[in-house]
């Protein structure tokens, strides 16, 4: 009898969920986006949910792909894609929408982020992480929290409390 990936997502999602390491190791989920590895840390991680069901909003910002029903509440998703300067995500089977925790001045919000999969939580030891690139002027690395390096390649870790920032969150509220 095959699992649904939903139980799966959840099952993996809570095993990671135990107590983070404290101390010099942070623990981060990754997962893929436009063949890029990215990561976000753990703790920002409320859900992972299967893709579906989105519903579109009308005069939205390009990368609010939508707002889903989760337990009664509504949920903006984002498309990392386009949020990153990409062509729109496409769904396929292993898209995946990462519910996460967004902490502001007027308390908490979740909303999802759309991606193509999402990998597996992995332990970064603080040595292996760089500061974020400075990549010149007119190039925005505001999300960038740092490069964690790994195996020779680096994964980009996300900073979620940037992800919206205040002229987002004007757009939003306001339909642009």
């Amino acid at each position: 009898m095959a699992i649904p990936v939903s139980t799966l997502l959840s099952r993996s999602l809570a095993a990671a969920m135990q107590p983070v390491s404290v101390g010099e190791t942070n623990q981060y989920l990754t997962f893929l986006l436009a063949g890029e590895m990215y990561a976000v840390g753990i703790l920002s991680v409320m859900e992972i949910i299967e893709c579906g069901n989105l519903t579109e909003i009308p005069m939205m910002p390009a990368f609010i792909r939508g707002v889903i029903n989760l337990r009664g509440a509504v949920v903006p998703v984002v498309d990392l894609a386009v949020r990153f300067g990409h062509a729109r995500s496409e769904v396929g089977k292993r898209s995946c929408i990462v519910i996460v925790e967004l902490r502001q001045d007027d308390g908490r919000h979740e909303f999802g982020i759309l991606v193509d999969a999402v990998s597996k939580v992995l332990e970064i030891p603080a040595g292996e992480i760089e500061s974020p690139p400075s990549l010149g002027a007119g190039i925005h690395a505001d999300f960038i929290a740092g490069m964690g390096r790994l195996a020779g390649r680096f994964v980009i870790l996300l900073d979620i409390q940037r992800m919206l920032s205040r002229s987002d969150d004007r757009a939003l509220q306001h339909g642009r």
